[in-house]
């Protein structure tokens, strides 16, 4: 997909929407709740959010280095890997859903600060090229998935 000034708003907008997305879904619903799991379901709304904030550090670390260093080759790390060096499947939701919102607050404003030419910024992962804006795009459909996901354990 080419990089344009509507695709970048257009995945601007979706992870601005992510946090919200979450929050409406999960409102006045209890910690025990959050973290039931059935057997069409193996992954509880907590587990959900847990991976979404491994995602994120994963492809944010990547946007970073992309931002930092000239093409730099970075180390491949699976967020399903990553996910079990943090603790974010055991935090309580809401706390844990807090620190999601920072984070992502955090990764807007870099990125709205970007020049148009920033979004093309590149890195090698996994033998393949990544720029900021293929790593965006990745990382606001893959929400989307995921929040739609919440929103059907929580009808």
């Amino acid at each position: 997909m080419r990089v344009t000034p509507a695709a970048i708003e257009k995945y601007l907008k979706l992870l601005e929407k992510t946090p919200r997305s979450i929050a409406a879904a999960t409102k006045d619903i209890d910690g025990a709740r959050l973290r039931s799991r059935t057997d069409e379901q193996p992954w509880s709304v907590t587990d959900i959010l847990a991976h979404l904030r491994s995602c994120a550090d994963v492809w944010g670390d990547s946007i970073d280095a992309m931002l930092t260093e000239q093409k730099p080759t970075v180390p491949y790390c699976h967020p399903r890997q990553w996910i079990k060096k943090t603790d974010y499947p055991q935090l309580p939701f809401h706390e844990s859903f807090k620190a999601f919102v920072a984070q992502r607050g955090k990764l807007l404003n870099v990125l709205k600060g970007l020049s148009f030419d920033d979004w093309s910024r590149a890195a090698i992962i996994k033998g393949r090229e990544h720029t900021v804006f293929t790593q965006v795009r990745r990382m606001a459909l893959h929400e989307q998935v995921h929040c739609e996901q919440i929103e059907s354990l929580l009808p």
